[in-house]
């Protein structure tokens, strides 16, 4: 089984994920928990995606407590009122924690939306997916940050850094082919300026 990442949304290369110890709750736990809480949201549908076999999946999607796959991202997709909805975690090299982060933003959301406060749009705006015609709009870091080099950095800095993320991203060496491009378009973009 495959993870059904939003494509228009950029992953966190697997270089950058960290363990995550402030999440106490085991992958059993924090399914029931997520479950629980759009049982309270009350969408049309729902359904998780991960990286995890089907033994290893329940029908819902959610992991099992035992799920261990290679690619730890967690993307929780829902539909309400005809539009829909995506909240997907990457940054964590566990499963338990990106599902963890999901829940808390969920949890989060669905509280401020108890709150007396009005606002331009629904409290889940953040999550709405762009309908097929809209052109979707990622965001992305500024080239300097993508090399980690300064916003003024010369010309040999900028070619040395990014000599160096694209040897260790490069695809044939096995690295990540989407952070790969992404550091030849910065490259291009600062040199350019």
């Amino acid at each position: 089984m495959s993870l059904q990442w939003p494509p228009e949304w950029e992953r966190t290369p697997s270089s950058d994920r960290s363990p995550n110890r402030s999440f106490q709750a085991s992958l059993g736990t924090t399914t029931e928990d997520l479950s629980t809480e759009m049982d309270r949201l009350d969408p049309d549908e729902w359904r998780a995606s991960t990286a995890s076999g089907g033994s290893y999946t329940k029908s819902n999607g959610l992991p099992k407590y035992n799920a261990n796959p290679d690619d730890p991202g967690f993307v929780l997709r829902w539909t309400e009122d005809g539009e829909q909805f995506a909240v997907a975690c990457d940054a964590y090299s566990r499963l338990r924690d990106n599902v963890r982060a999901v829940y808390l933003w969920v949890h989060e959301t669905r509280m401020r939306g108890q709150r007396p406060v009005r606002t331009g749009d629904t409290e889940f705006a953040a999550a709405r997916l762009p309908s097929a015609d809209e052109e979707a709009v990622v965001a992305t870091a500024p080239p300097h940050e993508i090399l980690e080099v300064a916003p003024d950095a010369g010309e040999a800095v900028v070619k040395a850094a990014a000599r160096q993320k694209k040897a260790e991203t490069h695809p044939d060496s096995g690295g990540d082919e989407q952070e790969f491009k992404r550091i030849v378009e910065a490259e291009e973009a600062m040199l350019d300026e």
